[in-house]
């Protein structure tokens, strides 16, 4: 059983018995609430410690994977210029796509209350600076203290600030840093995937609490999230047909027809990485040059997650929207800045653990509460289906977009090193 079906077991099983003892015996249930909420808080816990020595890590050695990819040539930086439009681009229509669906269909006031409720000790994370003092807030007088007080924005931008200045370095001064944090990235890794390990029996104790307090409107509560995430994604993922379109000049059914087989391993493997030969020959298919889609696609899957900023921001906004958190233009504009910035540092890591490492900077960005993503990460199995279906999508899009600016000098390129080998 992989990990997630174990979670999602877990998550059932603590739903399902909260509800029955809520019904059946109401002071067994609230017995049982005093015992599991310690449970599920310490492994809420566990898992919010790993997220800065996490994110900083990875926004290092992600800095430095891009540039090392900008210098491999004209191909690898016009890729990169585009994954950085497309992610701000994700951010601002994941904003723009969750607000709209949340004011059209709001979460019922029963089944809001209800989550509330569960997570009664949760409030915003910190207090957000208005938007006038927007650009002075983010810059870090101490970007140690900006650590510990978990102020994720100013830490963000004076690690994206450490991550450039690193590549000015000389070879072996970069490299040894960047073996240090990649080192660092991998441990919280291991770290990381162990308090997973542990995910059902956490899982199941914030389940059986949700299930206890809020009985079935949780059922519902836990569907809306579901189908709301899953239309932000399925947003960004439409947006790769017109793009292959207009700037890969490919029809619309011949895009169809080459980037099908790729759909079908995602589906089957929720992996970018494992579509990656399909994606390959979905991009022969409308034209690529292997020369050109043999540069792209390995570094998409590498560090190009489209519907990430999208769905990622979708989550916290819909935390906002349950616990009713005032968002302003400054919050909206934290999170979306936030949204895009550390999802390429994210981008191969595997679903739950991006989940935790790219929201929690998000909301607490926005000055959201972090303490629902321990559940909500439970139920990510079907949106992760619709992320893996947009990014491979949109890969295949970017590729021949990237293949139609370049023409026929990818192929020329090609040749050479065909030449020189």
């Amino acid at each position: 059983m992989s990990q997630a079906t174990r979670i999602l077991a877990g998550l059932g099983a603590g739903l399902a018995l909260g509800v029955f003892l809520a019904g059946q015996s109401p002071d067994t249930a609230l017995s049982g609430i005093a015992i599991a909420e310690p449970i599920g808080t310490a492994w809420l816990n566990a898992l919010r410690m790993t997220i800065v020595p996490l994110v900083v890590a990875l926004l290092i050695t992600g800095i430095a994977q891009t540039a090392e990819a900008a210098r491999a040539g004209r191909i690898a930086t016009r890729s990169l210029l585009l994954f950085i439009v497309i992610l701000w681009t994700s951010s601002a229509l994941g904003a723009l796509f969750t607000l709209t669906l949340l004011d059209l269909f709001p979460l019922g006031q029963t089944a809001a209350e209800a989550l509330r409720s569960t997570f009664g000790t949760a409030a915003p994370a910190a207090k957000v600076p208005p938007f006038t003092d927007f650009l002075v807030a983010i810059v870090p007088t101490n970007p140690v203290s900006a650590a510990a007080n978990d102020q994720f924005l100013p830490l963000i931008l004076f690690t994206l600030v450490f991550g450039f200045a690193l590549t000015r370095l000389p070879q072996d001064n970069r490299s040894v840093l960047v073996r240090l944090f990649q080192a660092i990235a991998d441990t919280m890794l291991i770290v990381i995937n162990w308090v997973l390990w542990l995910g059902p029996i956490g899982v199941f104790a914030l389940g059986y609490v949700v299930g206890a307090r809020a009985g079935t409107a949780a059922f519902g509560a836990l569907v809306h999230y579901v189908l709301v995430l899953m239309s932000v994604g399925m947003g960004v993922w439409l947006l790769a047909y017109p793009l292959a379109r207009i700037g890969g000049r490919v029809p619309i059914g011949r895009f169809l027809k080459a980037t099908a087989p790729a759909q079908a391993v995602a589906i089957s493997t929720q992996s970018s990485l494992a579509s990656l030969p399909a994606m390959l020959k979905g991009a022969g298919d409308v034209g690529v040059p292997v020369a050109t889609s043999g540069v792209v696609l390995p570094m998409a899957v590498a560090l190009f997650r489209a519907t990430g900023p999208a769905m990622n921001l979708g989550v916290a906004l819909y935390v906002a929207h349950v616990f009713g958190v005032p968002l302003g233009a400054g919050q909206i504009a934290a999170g979306i800045a936030a949204g895009a910035i550390t999802t390429m540092g994210a981008a191969s890591l595997p679903g739950q653990i991006s989940f935790v490492s790219s929201i929690a900077p998000i909301a607490v960005a926005m000055g959201v509460p972090v303490e629902p993503l321990a559940l909500l990460v439970a139920v990510e199995t079907m949106p992760d289906i619709v992320r893996t279906l947009g990014n491979v999508t949109m890969n295949v899009a970017v590729t021949a977009t990237i293949g139609e600016r370049v023409g026929g000098s990818a192929t020329s390129e090609a040749d050479v090193i065909l030449a020189e080998g």
